[in-house]
Order: structure tokens, then sequence, then C-alpha cells
């Protein structure tokens, strides 16, 4: 049985992990490397740090400090934020990422998936789709969830993992901050149609939020948290404790 991954994610902005709702009201939380550093040595399988304001700012990801936070830790790392080029890749990767992330990079150019998995390898690109129910519709969101690129999200994932992404993380901007548990209707839609590792993101309030993902979705590879980590509402090694007394394989 293949274990499930619990994995935090870093948002950083200006060089500080910082936490919203929906998206939005951001705040200021800790230093990214001191984060990591925790939970790398603390159960957390794998780390996702995200530049959330490149895109919109139209610049490259802070390399400084995703070189401080790759150095300081020993599980795999996936970065995302302002990747629209292979050149961008392959400076992630020079900095010490396992994994690279996109999303608005590959909005504007689809080919990047192409190229990227071509160059490095499907293992190596992850799609990261910001998604929100708009008219009734999966929409796909682009520049850290602030503009609705009108495109149908479950097509344009399926179209991404053709192309070569070898992992989606499915962010529900509906349920982001908002600690009512994953978005199980839009994973589901999503789990479906693709056969790459798909981690869930956005909405977890609470530990009995990753059995039901686990339980209802057995499909889902990981799952994905910021706020109820940072802020010690859910310690990691208490909650794979809990996730194989529920006869969830994890790694303990």
């Amino acid at each position: 049985m293949i274990t499930k991954r619990i994995i935090p994610c870093l948002d950083v902005r200006n060089g500080r992990v910082v936490k919203g709702t929906n998206f939005e009201g951001l705040q200021d939380i800790s230093s990214p490397v001191e984060l990591a550093k925790y939970y790398s040595e603390n159960g957390a399988d794998e780390l996702v740090f995200y530049d959330i304001t490149a895109s919109s700012e139209g610049r490259q990801l802070f390399s400084d400090v995703l070189k401080d936070v790759a150095s300081n830790i020993f599980i795999p790392l996936t970065v995302g934020g302002g990747i629209n080029s292979v050149e961008d890749f392959d400076r992630v990767l020079k900095c010490g990422a396992d994994k690279v992330s996109v999303n608005s990079g590959a909005i504007r150019n689809p080919d990047l998936i192409t190229q990227a998995a071509r160059k490095y390898g499907d293992q190596c690109v992850v799609l990261s789709a910001d998604v929100k129910r708009v008219d009734g519709q999966f929409r796909v969101f682009a520049k850290g969830g602030r503009e609705d690129t009108g495109i149908e999200a479950i097509s344009w994932i399926i179209s991404c993992v053709k192309r070569g992404a070898g992992e989606v993380v499915l962010n529900s901007i509906d349920t982001d901050g908002v600690k009512k548990g994953f978005d199980l209707e839009m994973l589901e839609a999503v789990t479906n149609v693709v056969d790459v590792p798909v981690i869930a993101s956005g909405g977890a309030g609470c530990a009995e939020d990753f059995v039901t993902l686990f339980h209802t979705l057995p499909k889902v590879d990981a799952g994905l948290a910021a706020s109820i980590f940072h802020f010690g509402q859910v310690r990691i090694p208490e909650l794979k404790q809990l996730l194989y007394k529920e006869n969830i394989s994890v790694r303990l």
C-alpha cells in the first residue's frame, strides 16, 4: 500500500511566511527557514514553498530565501511562484528544489510543461491548479488566485497531465483557510480523470479532516495544509498516529 503524504505549505511573501483566507487577508507568521527546519525535523513527508506574489508582481522567485530553506531540510522540496520558462525551472532546481510547481506560467504557455517534462522528467513537474466555483463550473484562476482565466478546470488539468505534469496540487480557493474540511467534491472530480498523484490543498481545520479525506477519496495521495500546522493546531506526529490508527498507511 502506498503511504499517504502529509505536506506543510509555506506561502512566502517578501521573504516571510504568510497566511490568509480564500487567498486574501494575508498575515505574517514566521521565517520560512525556521519553519521549514521545524517541519523537516518533525515528521513532514515533503515541503511546498510558494512565492505567492512572484507571478502577480511579474518578477522571479526569491532565490536567496529558497537556498536557505533547501539547505536546512532533509525532505523533498517543491517550489513554485513566477515559473515562466525552462530557465526558471533550471534556476530553482539549482537552488535546491526537487520538484517545480507551475500555475500562471503554464496558463500563459502550456508548452512549458511539455518542455520541462522532456528536459527534467515528469516527476519534476508539478501542476498547481488554483480552482474556484464560478456559475456552477470549476474555473482555473491565475496570479495567486487573483485572476479568473475562464478556463474550465477539469479539462485543463487533464491536458496538463497529458503534456507531462507528473503530479497535481489541487488548491480549492473556495475552502482555502476556511478550516471546514477539504473540498471533496472538487478532489473527486480530479482523481476520477487523472492517473498521477493528486495532492489535496485548502480547507483542513483539524486532524479528522485528513482522516475523512483519505477514507472518502483513497485515490488522493497527499494532504497539504498551512495554518493548522503553522499555529500548532495540528502537529504532524500526532496526526500521523491518528491516521495509522485509522488504518491509513503513513510514514511514522
